[in-house]
């Protein structure tokens, strides 16, 4: 998912507030999922949506294909909201058996026939109508300006994140389960749908309506299920072997190469710094109308705001449209192929794709580009938590399936956490770590404990302190520095002071490897402190008074603010510096 945040974010580097930030590191954290102890493992979801615009309304029909996971299994809940339902059947054979079933809240509970264990495999049918529904799916009427002209067309398409598409087909929606799927989805001819895997064929009816036919081979979390229904025009390319289709309103294709044009050039980065190859068929990505957020990484049918991508006939925007492309795009390995457990875990999706977001700017401008998307994000998101009521670590333990999961804690800090672990270990030991990661796990769920035995893996490093205080605690610190020469010592001093004000889940005070570059007549030299107290004195010899001094020249810790004051000038990136 990507934020509408598409308009340039211009970071004041000098702003002027009082600080009330945090400290201390809150143990790992992992609520219970909010579906309770799993009792069977969905296989394969095959549904069929008939669209019917006039009515607002879907026809469909799902068979759920599952295994118990014990014994004694007679009854079973899926998750379902406002659905007329019109049958439950058991598929033995060439008659479905009638089920019993009963509805609670947004639950289906369904009674089988008897009691069946791990060994068996489960086909349950249900038949349902959905008559304007209130989530999951939406119908978008037509749209043209006051000259007639069209601005888009009329169309229906689904959305699931978070917990969202129980609304248009009954299903297991959390995210801790992964099934294949296969979907029919019947449109008015002339129409054209697009969901998720491959279109196997299209089907003609006598009734004016034509059936589209899509299998996804690959196992998937529900909230990655999708179709989008209407007159498009396909844009079509490819990656290799692999079709990419971009899909756009007539008379828009050119825009949608322009949008979306770079997109096999993204998949050769992300392949390259991953050493995972695009694990998918094929990658589909289709704009709407109306789209609350700026994208969705639906598996292999990446969903996109119009306004959002349409922006993209102004060359200007094309750098933010890259950003919302490259993460979308970045989710088929981070979010798609490996997935977050629990809501509580969404920043292993979205902190990702923020990150490969400046990854992907790396590879066409260098660090320089690298470093400016990694500061606006780290300035967004401490501008953010000043002043946030309820800051949340990364791991989140206030997390409810509900559009606030998507804050600026889990996309932009994720991001800036995953930055400055790549900057802790080195390139090498990072994507190493990065590959072991997404192999061990893939087709798989995860949770924080994951990555960071990768990364331990990979770097040989005990990383306790660097997961604690980034990722399980909240806040940053707020530095004050004061620097002096020792003419006896000949030494240059640094008296450092962490003043954030500390909450109860931050660490008491952080720990931070700083470069510092020291500026003589005889030249400049590196040295390295690590802050690890509240207050601290470096002494490090010099053998003559420095002109200049750069904190964190190469900019390792993003997340700080810092204030100079002493006899020796000191230079360093003054995020959100303070007085």
């Amino acid at each position: 998912m990507f934020l509408k945040i598409f308009r340039p974010f211009f970071l004041l580097t000098l702003l002027t507030f009082s600080a009330t930030v945090p400290a201390w590191a809150q143990a790992p954290f992992a609520p219970a999922s909010t579906h309770g102890q799993r009792t069977y493992d969905v296989q394969h979801y095959l549904i069929r949506s008939t669209i019917n615009y006039a009515e607002k309304k879907v026809d469909g029909q799902t068979t759920v294909q599952l295994k118990p996971l014990a014994d004694n299994f007679i009854s079973f809940e899926l998750d379902a909201a406002g659905m007329k339902i019109d049958s439950i059947t058991l598929d033995d054979g060439a008659a479905g058996k009638p089920l019993q079933y009963k509805t609670l809240g947004e639950k289906l509970i369904i009674t089988l026939d008897r009691t069946y264990g791990p060994a068996a495999l489960l086909a349950v049918t249900i038949k349902y109508t959905i008559s304007t529904p209130e989530k999951g799916v939406y119908f978008v009427d037509e749209m043209k300006e006051k000259n007639g002209k069209l601005v888009h067309p009329r169309q229906v398409w689904t959305h699931g994140e978070a917990e969202e598409n129980h609304f248009w087909f009954p299903c297991y929606d959390y995210p801790d389960d992964k099934a294949t799927s296969e979907q029919y989805i019947t449109v008015p001819s002339g129409e054209v749908a697009v969901a998720n895997g491959e279109m196997l064929d299209t089907t003609e009816n006598i009734d004016g309506t034509k059936t589209f036919h899509y299998k996804m081979p690959v196992p998937h979390s529900t909230y990655l299920t999708s179709f989008v229904a209407g007159d498009y025009a396909r844009v079509e390319a490819k990656y290799g072997a692999i079709p990419l289709g971009y899909y756009m309103y007539r008379g828009t294709e050119d825009v949608g190469q322009a949008a979306y044009g770079k997109t096999p050039q993204m998949i050769a980065v992300f392949e390259k710094v991953t050493g995972v190859k695009f694990p998918y068929p094929k990658y589909d990505q289709t704009i709407v109308a109306q789209f609350q957020f700026g994208g969705m990484e639906n598996i292999t049918a990446t969903t996109m705001a119009d306004t959002e991508i349409l922006a993209a006939r102004m060359e200007m925007m094309r750098p933010f449209t890259d950003d919302l492309v490259s993460h979308e795009l970045a989710h088929s390995w981070f979010g798609d192929l490996v997935t977050c457990k629990t809501w509580s875990q969404l920043w292993l999706n979205e902190g990702f794709a923020t990150f490969m977001e400046a990854v992907f700017k790396e590879s066409e401008g260098g660090r320089k580009a690298y470093l400016e998307k990694a500061r606006g994000d780290a300035g967004r998101f401490m501008a953010d938590d000043l002043h946030s009521a309820l800051p949340h670590a990364l791991v989140n333990k206030y997390a409810l399936p509900n559009n606030e999961l998507f804050d600026v804690t889990t996309y932009q800090k994720g991001g800036v956490v995953l930055y400055m672990l790549r900057e802790t270990l080195g390139d090498e030991a990072f994507w190493k770590g990065v590959n072991l990661y997404l192999n061990r796990h893939k087709f798989d769920n995860v949770e924080t404990a994951d990555l960071q035995a990768a990364m331990e893996e990979a770097s040989a490093k005990n990383l306790d302190w660097f997961f604690n205080q980034w990722v399980y605690g909240t806040g940053f610190p707020d530095l004050r520095i004061k620097s002096s020469y020792n003419l006896k010592k000949k030494a240059l001093v640094l008296d450092v002071e962490q003043v954030q004000k500390t909450r109860s889940d931050m660490v008491p005070a952080f720990r931070l490897p700083i470069g510092v570059e020291i500026v003589t007549r005889g030249g400049a030299a590196n040295r390295s402190i690590e802050i690890t107290k509240t207050k601290e004195v470096f002494t490090i010899p010099v053998a003559a008074r420095p002109s200049k001094v750069y904190f964190d020249k190469d900019e390792k810790i993003m997340l700080k603010t810092v204030h100079f004051s002493g006899t020796i000038p000191v230079e360093g990136v003054r995020f959100l510096a303070l007085p």
